[in-house]
Protein backbone atom coordinates (compact mmCIF):
# COMPACT_ATOMS: atom_id res chain seq x y z
CA UNK A 1 0.00 0.00 0.00
CA UNK A 2 1.19 3.40 -0.82
CA UNK A 3 1.43 6.45 1.39
CA UNK A 4 -1.11 8.26 0.19
CA UNK A 5 -4.01 5.19 0.69
CA UNK A 6 -6.81 6.85 2.76
CA UNK A 7 -7.34 3.74 3.80
CA UNK A 8 -5.36 2.56 7.06
CA UNK A 9 -5.27 -0.42 8.69
CA UNK A 10 -4.75 0.69 12.17
CA UNK A 11 -7.88 -0.89 12.77
CA UNK A 12 -7.76 -4.45 14.50
CA UNK A 13 -10.77 -6.93 12.79
CA UNK A 14 -9.65 -10.16 12.82
CA UNK A 15 -11.01 -11.29 9.54
CA UNK A 16 -11.33 -8.33 7.16
CA UNK A 17 -9.84 -5.32 7.70
CA UNK A 18 -10.62 -1.96 6.19
CA UNK A 19 -7.33 -1.85 4.13
CA UNK A 20 -8.31 -5.33 2.37
CA UNK A 21 -10.87 -3.54 0.78
CA UNK A 22 -8.78 -2.44 -1.77
CA UNK A 23 -9.31 -5.41 -3.59
CA UNK A 24 -12.56 -4.47 -4.14
CA UNK A 25 -12.67 -0.90 -3.98
CA UNK A 26 -9.99 1.98 -5.13
CA UNK A 27 -8.15 4.30 -2.17
CA UNK A 28 -9.37 7.55 -4.09
CA UNK A 29 -13.14 6.29 -4.35
CA UNK A 30 -13.09 5.79 -0.23
CA UNK A 31 -11.48 9.41 -0.17
CA UNK A 32 -14.69 10.47 -1.59
CA UNK A 33 -17.23 8.89 0.30
CA UNK A 34 -15.32 9.61 3.12
CA UNK A 35 -14.66 13.41 2.34
CA UNK A 36 -11.41 12.74 4.09
CA UNK A 37 -8.38 11.17 4.08
CA UNK A 38 -8.62 9.80 7.41
CA UNK A 39 -10.95 6.57 7.89
CA UNK A 40 -13.69 7.16 9.41
CA UNK A 41 -15.93 4.63 11.14
CA UNK A 42 -18.37 4.71 7.97
CA UNK A 43 -16.18 1.70 6.16
CA UNK A 44 -16.22 0.03 9.64
CA UNK A 45 -19.41 -0.42 9.96
CA UNK A 46 -20.09 -1.57 6.79
CA UNK A 47 -17.68 -3.80 7.14
CA UNK A 48 -19.33 -4.96 10.19
CA UNK A 49 -23.10 -5.60 8.75
CA UNK A 50 -21.08 -7.34 5.99
CA UNK A 51 -19.81 -9.91 8.70
CA UNK A 52 -23.11 -9.79 10.12
CA UNK A 53 -25.12 -10.91 7.19
CA UNK A 54 -22.73 -13.64 6.16
CA UNK A 55 -22.93 -15.43 9.50
CA UNK A 56 -26.68 -15.14 9.36
CA UNK A 57 -26.58 -17.42 6.17
CA UNK A 58 -23.87 -19.53 7.70
CA UNK A 59 -25.74 -20.51 10.71
CA UNK A 60 -25.18 -24.49 10.65
CA UNK A 61 -21.02 -23.66 10.69
CA UNK A 62 -19.18 -22.41 13.28
CA UNK A 63 -19.06 -19.44 12.52
CA UNK A 64 -16.87 -17.89 15.39
CA UNK A 65 -14.33 -20.18 14.30
CA UNK A 66 -15.15 -18.95 10.47
CA UNK A 67 -14.77 -15.47 10.95
CA UNK A 68 -11.62 -15.45 13.86
CA UNK A 69 -9.14 -16.44 10.69
CA UNK A 70 -6.61 -13.67 9.51
CA UNK A 71 -4.60 -13.69 6.71
CA UNK A 72 -4.37 -16.98 4.59
CA UNK A 73 -6.21 -19.30 7.11
CA UNK A 74 -9.66 -17.85 5.57
CA UNK A 75 -11.76 -18.83 3.49
CA UNK A 76 -11.04 -17.41 -0.17
CA UNK A 77 -14.47 -17.78 -1.09
CA UNK A 78 -16.53 -16.85 2.45
CA UNK A 79 -13.93 -13.31 2.43
CA UNK A 80 -14.71 -12.67 -1.07
CA UNK A 81 -18.44 -12.22 -1.16
CA UNK A 82 -17.96 -10.42 2.48
CA UNK A 83 -15.74 -7.97 0.75
CA UNK A 84 -18.55 -7.82 -1.56
CA UNK A 85 -21.41 -6.95 0.75
CA UNK A 86 -19.28 -4.75 2.57
CA UNK A 87 -18.48 -2.59 -0.59
CA UNK A 88 -22.36 -3.31 -1.11
CA UNK A 89 -23.20 -1.28 2.33
CA UNK A 90 -20.21 1.47 1.79
CA UNK A 91 -21.21 2.53 -1.44
CA UNK A 92 -24.71 3.45 -0.09
CA UNK A 93 -23.19 6.56 1.56
CA UNK A 94 -21.85 8.24 -2.18
CA UNK A 95 -21.26 7.24 -6.02
CA UNK A 96 -18.61 9.15 -6.60
CA UNK A 97 -17.19 6.93 -9.80
CA UNK A 98 -18.61 3.80 -8.77
CA UNK A 99 -20.46 1.31 -11.15
CA UNK A 100 -23.46 0.46 -8.96
CA UNK A 101 -25.20 -2.09 -11.26
CA UNK A 102 -21.53 -3.59 -11.18
CA UNK A 103 -21.79 -3.75 -7.41
CA UNK A 104 -25.25 -4.79 -7.12
CA UNK A 105 -24.71 -7.05 -9.39
CA UNK A 106 -21.68 -8.69 -7.26
CA UNK A 107 -24.00 -8.50 -4.27
CA UNK A 108 -26.51 -10.54 -5.79
CA UNK A 109 -24.27 -13.11 -6.86
CA UNK A 110 -22.91 -12.86 -3.12
CA UNK A 111 -26.29 -13.46 -1.49
CA UNK A 112 -27.34 -16.00 -4.66
CA UNK A 113 -23.85 -17.82 -3.02
CA UNK A 114 -24.94 -17.58 0.52
CA UNK A 115 -28.63 -18.88 -0.02
CA UNK A 116 -27.53 -22.36 -1.48
CA UNK A 117 -25.18 -22.60 1.21
CA UNK A 118 -27.83 -21.74 3.95
CA UNK A 119 -29.91 -24.44 2.03
CA UNK A 120 -27.27 -27.00 1.43
CA UNK A 121 -27.11 -26.98 -2.32
CA UNK A 122 -23.54 -26.34 -1.68
CA UNK A 123 -21.23 -26.56 0.83
CA UNK A 124 -17.94 -25.09 1.51
CA UNK A 125 -14.77 -26.25 3.00
CA UNK A 126 -16.01 -24.65 6.61
CA UNK A 127 -16.07 -25.69 9.90
CA UNK A 128 -19.24 -27.14 11.42
CA UNK A 129 -20.68 -26.48 14.77
CA UNK A 130 -19.53 -28.58 17.66
CA UNK A 131 -22.41 -31.35 18.47
CA UNK A 132 -24.30 -31.00 21.28
CA UNK A 133 -22.81 -32.81 24.23
CA UNK A 134 -23.80 -30.82 27.27
CA UNK A 135 -27.93 -30.58 26.56
CA UNK A 136 -27.72 -26.68 25.56
CA UNK A 137 -30.26 -27.27 22.43
CA UNK A 138 -27.63 -25.65 20.35
CA UNK A 139 -27.37 -28.36 17.33
CA UNK A 140 -28.26 -28.11 13.72
CA UNK A 141 -30.74 -30.26 12.10
CA UNK A 142 -31.99 -30.38 8.78
CA UNK A 143 -35.04 -31.96 7.48
CA UNK A 144 -37.54 -32.18 4.54
CA UNK A 145 -39.11 -34.42 2.21
CA UNK A 146 -39.41 -35.06 -1.28
CA UNK A 147 -41.88 -32.99 -3.54
CA UNK A 148 -45.57 -34.26 -3.28
CA UNK A 149 -46.53 -36.71 -5.77
CA UNK A 150 -50.33 -37.22 -7.28
CA UNK A 151 -51.20 -40.32 -8.92
CA UNK A 152 -54.17 -40.66 -10.26
CA UNK A 153 -55.99 -44.05 -10.83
Amino acid sequence: MGADNPIKNDINMPFLTPAEINSHIYGEVVQEIERSETLTPFLTQAIAAAIAEVKSYLSQFDSAAIFAQTGDNRNPIILMYTKDVAVWHYIQLANPNIELELRKERYQTATKFLDKVQAGKVVPDLPYKATDTEGTGETFIRFGSNPKRNNHF
